[in-house]
């Protein structure tokens, strides 16, 4: 599965819910994620959070826990879908191992060494989203920290910095600036558009920025897009109001795939 990170030909999409909010939900948006993203050609991982321990509010929904969302991405696994899914603690890596595909360090924790190295440790896929607070000609160390455990399976995702209070912004620069670190970069296309904490206890959102956005990382040239995706996003427990509606993915993922195939053949032209 690293290989596709590593494929140019590919770009790899690894969406979902932000979070586990039913057994049902999950499975159904597996399934119509995963045949959206077969029509298009795109390498599929699907993502959703068995808890959400970084939220504004107290009274935030977090998820079903450790053991509950384990259990129900691992009927996911039965059926073949690889998975990604974040950690928060050192302790939760080996069991989360066992079951998915792809261990997410979120952007809070981007610098947490312990975290990274059980994480490395199990021989699984890292993803480390690159925090708000860091520069891209830095994120290269929470890498060589997993890679200090002798795994290389290490990508790198940008999700924006922040700009002043409550808001993010994405420097295009920055995706070259990671890829020149020699790790695959991901773009993700949906917390780059949230409004941290602007939403009175809960994080706001502008998707319309959504597919600019994704689109101008394709054009830059990046390993994956990573998109949060819900069917219903004004009822969606968690980070709603930056998600992809699930109606929009075919036009999305289309326009994606276009501009891809267009990169690709601009570079093919530039070396001859």
């Amino acid at each position: 599965m690293f290989a596709d990170f590593r494929n140019p030909s590919k770009l790899v999409l690894m969406a979902g819910p932000c979070v586990i909010e039913s057994e049902e939900h999950v499975h159904r948006m597996a399934a119509a994620i995963a045949e959206v993203a077969a029509a298009e050609g795109f390498p599929y991982i699907f993502k959703a959070s068995f808890d959400k321990a970084n939220r504004t509010s107290l009274q935030g929904y977090r998820g079903p826990g450790l053991t509950e969302g384990l259990r129900i991405l691992s009927g996911l696994k039965q059926r073949g879908f690889s998975i990604v899914t974040d950690i928060h603690e050192a302790s939760q890596a080996g069991p989360v191992a066992e079951v998915v595909d792809v261990l997410q360090i979120p952007a809070f924790l981007c610098r947490q060494t312990d975290l990274l190295l059980e994480a490395g440790r199990t021989g699984r896929i890292v993803n480390i989203k690159k925090g708000q607070f860091v520069a891209p000609g830095d994120i290269h160390h929470a890498a060589d920290k997993v890679a200090s455990t002798g795994n290389a399976q290490v990508v790198l995702t940008e999700r924006g910095s922040s700009f002043g209070y409550n808001n993010l912004v994405v420097d295009m620069r920055g995706l070259k600036i990671m890829a020149d670190s020699g790790w695959p970069v991901v773009f993700d296309a949906t917390h780059s558009v949230q409004l941290p904490s602007a939403g009175g206890g809960a994080s706001a959102g502008q998707p319309r920025f959504i597919a600019p956005l994704a689109s101008a990382a394709v054009a830059v040239g990046v390993a994956g897009l990573f998109v949060e995706v819900h069917d219903h996003p004004e009822k969606a427990l968690s980070d709603g109001p930056n998600a992809l509606r699930l109606s929009l993915l075919p036009g999305f993922l289309r326009r994606m795939r276009l501009l891809h195939e267009a990169r690709l053949a601009a570079d093919a032209g530039d070396s001859l």
